[in-house]
């Protein structure tokens, strides 16, 4: 085994990751996801497989300039039969300009009898005179070992012959591929062991799938049986159940190995924020319970955990949230104790005595309205409004007098819709100005929300930047759905990019949308610090 502390980090997401079912990267994708990678401080950063599909070839006609990070361009060896100058596809990857090329080929003498149906010395020298051409012509060259660990357990000698045929012909890096994803931690470590033996791990890597869920502990397993480069993509996009990930990779290397990167402390900081990037790209939420980045990572809810969590956070955080870029989140339930109660508080900016007999009385309201459906579990800026109408004061913006909701939908002889509208009347007090307003919407809610900023635009100018970016209704108890408690949990976004979250609970999915939309927009104008028309 090496003692060489320095691990290498390899990015596939822009190829392997483009694998992933339901992804499709524009070019646009790929140059901002590099640039952020190389923010990050990764090393390696495949850009694709030139000559493949017209989004890798623009990717290579113009790549971002990237300040520290290598961009590697990704191909097969050259095929059974040629030279490799003679190779199109050699020729197309060393003709992109880039000074460091990745080639896959054959380490299983199975996929060698089967798929390429020649003979096991002739992959062998495809492997060879291959990485040999492309060191010679791009500077470095790598050989991803595909389906290694495999060929390995199947023939040992000639998944060696193969990885020591591109050592010796000078790739600086042989990758061990477990591309089927089914080798468990136990036997990459074993194997990798053996495979040190006859090629220094400092030019080893690994790249593994997660078809068991293993990915990123064989990652971790291969490092501390001698590798010093790991493969993997962000957020483990890639085919079938996806690739290792690096995003939790990282970390665990670096505080918990003591291992060395391409990465900084402060660089490591940005990790929930390059998670979070790649989901917005995608769009797609980011995943709650993703290790060190996810949103519900460091969320604490029972009460025991929180009271301990207030004398000392290692008592149930394994690290500090803020050395990932993450935070820390109390969450308030009908599980919660008084130390949530005090935390949140602390948390939104309310300065009570824990003592106060209102504390007490508060907990005891929001354990009621959960029993009854509510849940400000990730509605937070909800129960910032019920704490602060029960401690101190929030300033009375309107109040709602009545709203009337028409929805019509219109269908031809043929039975063919043709034709929705919804209206919505609303009547309310805006001091003691009584005002009615319609508006038409997209549905109900959408003709509510719009009815209700028609009036209260003119009033709270701050509300005009306002959006609503998510709706979710959830059928709670009753023997038949259409009977039973909704509840609706809307969240918001103004002008700077804040978001928040509100709830809403009744049988009338209109009356709980309301509920949820009163909250959004009180909360908007109480955190800008509005005052009441009025002066009330």
């Amino acid at each position: 085994m090496t003692n060489d502390n320095r691990v290498y980090l390899y990015d596939s997401t822009l190829r392997d990751g483009a694998q992933t079912q339901g992804v499709d990267f524009s070019t646009a994708d790929k140059i901002a996801i590099a640039i952020e990678l190389d923010r990050l401080g990764i090393d390696y950063i495949e850009g694709g497989w030139p000559g493949a599909n017209p989004t890798d070839d623009k990717f290579f006609a113009k790549p971002p300039v990237l300040k520290k990070a290598i961009l590697s361009a990704f191909g097969m060896t050259r095929r059974p039969g040629r030279s490799a100058d003679n190779d199109p596809g050699l020729n197309g990857l060393v003709n992109t300009g880039v000074k460091t090329v990745t080639l896959v080929g054959k380490s299983w003498d199975f996929q060698v009898d089967v798929a390429l149906e020649i003979e096991r010395s002739e992959n062998v020298a495809m492997i060879a005179d291959s990485i040999a051409y492309v060191k010679n012509k791009a500077g470095e060259a790598m050989f991803d070992a595909e389906h290694f660990f495999d060929g390995y357990k199947a023939n040992p000698e000639f998944a060696l012959q193969c990885c020591k045929a591109a050592y010796e012909a000078g790739a600086r890096w042989i990758v061990m591929c477990d591309t089927n994803g089914g080798t468990l931690p136990d036997e990459i470590e074993k194997i990798v062991g053996e495979v040190t033996k006859h090629i220094p791990g400092t030019h080893l890597g690994i790249h593994c799938h997660d078809d068991t869920g293993n990915a990123v502990a064989n990652s971790l397993a291969a490092v501390r049986a001698g590798v010093r480069q790991i493969q993997g993509t962000l957020n483990g996009l890639g085919e079938r159940c996806g690739n290792a990930n690096l995003i939790s990779i990282l970390p665990s290397l670096m505080l918990k190995m003591g291992f060395e990167t391409g990465v900084s402390k402060d660089g490591l900081t940005r990790l929930v924020h390059v998670s979070r990037m790649l989901d917005e790209r995608l769009n797609r939420a980011p995943a709650r319970n993703a290790a060190y980045v996810g949103e519900s990572a460091f969320a604490h809810k029972g009460g025991l955990h929180v009271s301990a969590i207030e004398k000392d956070p290692s008592c149930y955080e394994h690290i500090t949230p803020e050395s990932v870029g993450n935070e820390r989140t109390i969450i308030m339930s009908n599980q919660a104790g008084r130390s949530n109660l005090v935390a949140k508080f602390r948390e939104v900016g309310l300065e009570v005595d824990p003592k106060d007999a209102k504390v007490n009385a508060l907990l005891d309201e929001i354990k009621e309205l959960e029993s009854n459906g509510y849940s400000y579990d990730g509605a937070d800026a909800s129960f910032e409004l019920l704490a602060r109408r029960k401690l101190e004061n929030v300033p009375d913006y309107f109040h709602l007098e009545s709203f009337r909701v028409i929805d019509e939908r219109v269908w031809d002889e043929k039975h063919v819709h043709v034709k929705q509208m919804s209206e919505t009347t609303v009547k309310l007090y805006i001091g003691d100005q009584r005002i009615m307003d319609v508006a038409e919407g997209n549905g109900p809610v959408n003709a509510l929300d719009a009815a209700l900023r028609k009036i209260l635009i003119p009033f709270y100018p701050q509300l005009e930047k306002l959006h609503l970016v998510d709706f979710k209704v959830r059928i709670l108890n009753g023997d038949k759905a259409t009977e039973a408690i909704t509840r609706v949990m809307i969240e918001s976004v103004d002008g700077e990019g804040n978001t928040w979250t509100t709830v809403g609970m009744s049988s009338n999915i209109i009356d709980a949308s309301y509920e949820a939309l009163r909250d959004s927009l009180v909360y908007r104008l109480y955190k800008a610090g509005v005052k009441a028309y009025g002066g009330n």
